[in-house]
């Protein structure tokens, strides 16, 4: 817990800095208690109404909380996002999706890819959540092991808009049952950020349409104990999945699940 207090502690615009000069590029979790983390979306601004539809219609899994000017990963529509910002460096990990390519391209900055044509999305992220769940004695698995939340596709389907629609993704943590109802009241006030579960218990695993729990489709795997059950959240790669379904014919860039920008907004921000 020593590791989680000193990286609480990290304002954001030094996490920012730390992953800019690459002294940092671990999973995201646990940083800057108190501000939000987000998932990023990058794709050519021609797609932009529909996107900004698919959000709108599917608030759980695809929470938008802030778009980039057009052209400029430095500039974003939303005040208080983030003082020297650059969401084209300041995430330590990227994937560039290019048409035609099954598996995407990990790379340490999309800036120099990030043309005229290019607006970004922030997207709400559960790891925003995540410090309410600590403070009451629950933290995830994945933040006291030190890997990436695991996620899964489901065939939960979205309300599509233009060319883009799909499924589901959720995050997974492990908790006892008896313990379900705190982990709900804790989480449930982060709207912004997905909310309480959407499920919990064996049996969602079968209802959601997950082929293998202990092979998530993003992210790390996490042991789950005997006296536990998963619980399942919205997740904000659900908003990825939905890209790369649509086949644009262009390519588009998004973070490494578990690898989020660490921005200056606070968790009052995105709470009820």
């Amino acid at each position: 817990m020593t590791v989680q207090k000193d990286r609480a502690s990290v304002k954001p615009v030094d996490v920012r800095r730390m992953v800019r000069e690459r002294t940092f590029t671990e999973p995201t979790h646990g940083f800057s208690s108190g501000y939000i983390q987000a998932n990023l979306l990058v794709m050519p601004k021609k797609y932009r109404d529909d996107f900004v539809g698919l959000c709108r219609r599917n608030p759980v899994p695809c929470p938008l909380i802030a778009e980039s000017i057009p052209g400029d990963p430095t500039k974003c529509i939303r005040d208080g996002v983030g003082e020297d910002l650059n969401i084209g460096t300041d995430i330590p990990w990227y994937q560039v999706y290019r048409p035609g390519k099954k598996q995407p391209e990990t790379v340490t900055e999309i800036a120099s890819l990030w043309t005229e044509e290019y607006v970004g999305f922030l997207i709400g992220c559960s790891y925003s959540f995540e410090e309410a769940l600590v403070r009451e004695g629950l933290p995830p698995r994945h933040m006291e092991t030190g890997v990436a939340v695991p996620m899964y596709r489901t065939s939960i389907r979205l309300h599509p808009s233009g060319v883009f629609g799909g499924t589901y993704v959720v995050s997974m943590r492990p908790y006892k049952k008896k313990d379900i109802e705190a982990v709900r009241r804790a989480s449930g006030k982060y709207i912004s950020s997905h909310g309480e579960p959407i499920g919990w218990g064996w049996d969602e695993v079968g209802r959601l349409g997950i082929k293998d729990i202990n092979n998530p489709d993003f992210g790390d795997f996490v042991e789950i104990r005997e006296d536990e059950v998963p619980v399942f959240w919205g997740c904000g790669v659900t908003t990825q999945a939905a890209v790369m379904d649509a086949n644009i014919a262009e390519p588009f860039f998004a973070h490494k699940p578990g690898y989020m920008l660490v921005t200056d907004l606070e968790e009052k921000d995105i709470m009820i």
